[in-house]
């Protein structure tokens, strides 16, 4: 295959992967989504990463309709990265993406799931020693030698089982001599202290190499002493090298020239003789010891193809196990039709350490038959959601209708890519596209032109595509906006999409089609300390108001002096200004004593 068929090899990253890594091998880091042997050829890490996706999962990253839904796809693959246990795992990760194939997403999410048992299940002292073991495959650089060694760690700290099971197959003592012989050749190279006749020759070379670089300087050396004839000028010379280690009187004799025209002719000519000789013999005992570590190696080859393979694997899984404990997340059911989650939680805002309260929502054919009650929601009448296949979400300013979207993303892309999600239980269709569309305040044609190619052409092009539109007023006039956004949700519904639009327009939208309803998230007034508080979970078939009052009410409190705070009590005439009022009184009523 030619490497410029591969999406973003254009002809300087073809030729610098020719130089480097010539074509076959780097075809063979392509299709195994090897970002090591890339990065180190030269791509810059994030180069390699957007090759390996496409390369290795075209149609996956083709369900990222919108730049907001690649940007949702990419935190939460860095969230999952931070909790891998080797650079190699870390680069796995970092190439998921959306898979098409409903076999390898029940695989991966068997796997991950397996291992996060296998992990919860260790005690502390254990799970040290299995870090430790990958931090010394990563500082060793990956590789055979390294994963072998990792193996033999991992059964040495009695981990075979579970998401380990595949190193228990192994024998550990030809393990152990592969190991050892693995450790001997360093880049084919046989290290120092292998064998005592090569380090013997390797020592007289590098005597030799270092006298052959000034034969003056030898020449003076044997004279020293007042040796003048020929014949006591060879002896001398002879007993100069043959007293350097490795080195002895024979090599030199055998090298002498029978000829010379003078004794710095001599010497020079002797000395590269000898250094031939020497590298020589040099390379046939490298080559020798090197074919006996090799035939050791592959004495043990199964044993370590096996161990290669389950590092590499058992890393990846255990990587993803650790990001499933932290974030306590749940196997999905993959279903014909629809999105249901209970009790889900964004996972950017759970990974800030931000409380964040878990919401239920569904869409489409489910089995949510009731919302679990928190404080904020349990005198409320939230109600189920209906199966309409599209929803206009509305309510409070900063009332986390945002926040929902992103989260029923995230918990789409986890499942699509095989991953536990954030929720208590969810269930998920697979869907061609996911049009993920963030509000975008700029209030131009041109943005207007471009939202409009994004997330309309995915939405007529298949019948498996969910909508999460956010704020579509925020780029265009208001009696436009809402004209487009019933749009929007005709178009949804007639093409069999699911979908749900934030907006503050629903009363324009008035009627929806019937396979469409509205759902409200509600601000319940403001804390002691003049915090807005809202119930995050919608109430369904209800329309949620926008809370200005409640805004107001804050900057009238907090206004820092008269005239400023003359200014915000003309907006709360305009709001309401007994609203305003008794909003700030039930705040202050439930302050303490000391007003802390």
């Amino acid at each position: 295959m030619r490497l410029e068929e591969y999406w973003g090899v254009g002809p300087k990253t073809r030729e610098l992967l020719e130089t480097e890594l010539g074509v076959e091998d780097a075809v063979t880091a392509i299709e195994s989504a090897d970002v090591r042997t890339l990065t180190e050829a030269g791509l810059s890490r994030g180069r390699a990463t957007r090759i390996l996706r496409r390369a290795n999962g075209e149609a996956g990253m083709d369900v990222l309709a919108t730049s907001d839904g690649r940007s949702v796809y990419k935190e939460l693959l860095e969230l999952a990265r931070q909790y891998a246990v080797t650079q190699d795992a870390a680069d796995r990760i970092q190439v998921l993406t959306p898979t098409p194939s409903h076999e390898t997403r029940v695989k991966r999410l068997h796997a991950v799931l397996s291992a996060r048992d296998t992990w919860t299940d260790l005690d502390e002292a254990t799970r040290e020693t299995v870090l430790d073991a990958f931090a010394e495959y990563d500082e060793t650089g990956g590789g055979e030698r390294p994963a072998v060694e990792a193996a033999l760690a991992l059964r040495e700290a009695d981990v075979t089982e579970g998401a380990f099971d595949a190193i228990a197959a192994v024998d550990p003592d030809a393990l152990a001599e592969a190991a050892d012989a693995l450790a001997a050749l360093d880049d084919g190279r046989v290290r120092d202290g292998v064998d005592d006749d090569l380090d013997r020759l390797r020592d007289a070379l590098t005597a030799v190499e270092s006298a052959s670089s000034s034969p003056v300087e030898v020449v003076d050396a044997v004279r020293d002493g007042d040796v003048r004839r020929t014949d006591a000028f060879r002896d001398s010379f002879v007993d100069h090298l043959a007293g350097k280690p490795g080195v002895t009187a024979g090599h030199v004799r055998e090298a002498m020239p029978d000829e010379a025209a003078d004794a710095t002719d001599f010497v020079a000519r002797t000395l590269r003789a000898l250094v031939d000789d020497l590298r020589g013999a040099v390379e046939d005992r490298e080559a020798a010891v090197a074919a006996d570590l090799r035939e050791e190696i592959e004495a043990a080859r199964a044993d370590v193809d096996v161990a290669v393979e389950a590092v590499g694997d058992i890393a990846f899984h255990l990587s993803l196990a650790r990001f499933a404990e932290a974030h306590d997340l749940t196997r999905p059911e993959f279903v014909d039709d629809g999105v249901a989650v209970v009790g889900a939680r964004n996972l950017s805002l759970a990974a800030s350490d931000e409380a964040v309260q878990p919401v239920t929502y569904a869409l489409g054919e489910h089995d949510v038959d009731e919302v679990p009650s928190t404080r904020d929601t349990a005198d409320a009448a939230v109600g189920v959601p209906g199966e309409e296949r599209v929803s206009v979400l509305t309510g409070a300013n900063s009332g986390g209708k945002t926040t929902l979207l992103e989260t029923l993303c995230q918990v789409v892309l986890l499942s699509a890519m095989g991953l536990p999600v954030p929720a208590e239980r969810a269930a998920v269709a697979d869907f061609d596209t996911v049009v993920f569309h963030r509000r975008h305040a700029s209030f131009n044609a041109g943005v207007l032109e471009s939202t409009l190619r994004s997330i309309v052409p995915p939405l007529s092009a298949s019948d498996r595509t969910l909508m999460l539109v956010d704020e579509f007023e925020a780029i265009t006039e208001p009696g436009s906006a809402a004209d487009l956004l019933h749009g929007l949700v005709r178009l949804a519904v007639d093409e069999g999409a699911l979908g749900t639009f934030v907006t503050h327009l629903a009363d324009d939208l008035e009627p929806l089609p019937d396979a469409a309803r509205t759902d409200g998230i509600f601000a319940e007034g403001l804390t002691p300390d003049l915090e807005l508080e809202v119930d995050y979970q919608p109430r369904f078939g209800t329309v949620g108001r926008s809370t200005p009052e409640f805004i107001v009410s804050r900057l009238v409190a907090d206004a820092s002096d008269r005239t400023e705070r003359a200014g915000f009590e003309t907006l709360a005439e305009a709001v309401g200004h007994e609203t305003v009022q008794r909003t700030l009184a039930e705040a202050w009523e439930e302050r303490p004593a000391d007003g802390r």
